[in-house]
């Protein structure tokens, strides 16, 4: 782990250590959910969600030292694994989460102005939090300068949870919404059935649904996708 001293000094420096943890974080709990549910084994010690600059994940046992050179994150979260809803027990390691990137960010921020600080969280801001990724709670106007005004729905349909599927126009009225609502819903690259425990991602344009895993999408690379078109429609296109 790197110190104060070594570690990132600007705001975009210390803003894309943010993003990277970020991202291996919300690997951890959507396209690798399982993998992650395997590891929290709760007769283990206390274990915690690491997310790393290169995007990715680690489960681990926390530092030894005392104090860390970084904030650590929550710890004990194998233990809860089995005694809650899957679904709240992922939520709730998100919320947390979130708690352990913002300390990390003003953590390696503490030599910012107040300027510099408020910049900092302004494009943190931006993005929707992992509770929100997990939750699909992500604000419909989370890129509000994509297709304003040329699509009554106002942003991309894309499912950015693991565990459920659902049109982002209606995440804002419930996340809770019935599974059995996309049970015919196929896969437009290899015809398969919907299933709750895999990443989907859906067509701007011709409005199908796909396995990430057959598009090659992953819930970080979506995130980044102001309109997604999938791959007949990108043919298409070009004819």
């Amino acid at each position: 782990m790197a110190s104060v001293s070594s570690g990132p000094r600007t705001v975009e420096e210390i803003f894309k250590d943010y993003s990277s943890r970020r991202a291996g974080i919300i690997r951890a709990l959507t396209y690798d959910v399982d993998e992650f549910y395997g590891l929290c084994d709760p007769e283990k010690e206390n274990l915690c969600l690491y997310g790393h600059t290169n995007e990715t994940w680690e489960v681990n046992l926390p530092a030894e030292e005392v104090p860390p050179e970084l904030p650590e994150p929550a710890l004990g979260i194998n233990f809860a694994r089995d005694g809650m809803n899957r679904r709240d027990w992922l939520s709730l390691i998100a919320v947390h989460s979130d708690c352990w990137l913002l300390s990390v960010a003003f953590y390696l921020g503490a030599r910012l102005n107040r300027n510099e600080r408020k910049r900092l969280f302004s494009m943190i801001n931006e993005l929707p939090t992992v509770f929100e990724v997990v939750t699909e709670r992500k604000p419909v106007k989370d890129k509000p300068n994509a297709d304003s005004g040329s699509k009554p729905r106002g942003s991309t349909k894309r499912s950015s949870d693991g565990q459920a599927k659902s049109n982002p126009r209606l995440a804002d009225e419930s996340f809770e919404e019935d599974e059995d609502e996309h049970s015919e819903t196929l896969c437009g690259t290899c015809g398969g059935n919907y299933s709750a425990d895999e990443f989907w991602i859906g067509c701007d344009i011709c409005e199908r649904w796909y396995h990430g895993k057959c598009v090659k999408i992953t819930p970080a690379k979506a995130e980044s996708i102001k309109q997604y078109k999938c791959p007949s429609c990108m043919k298409r296109g070009r004819q």
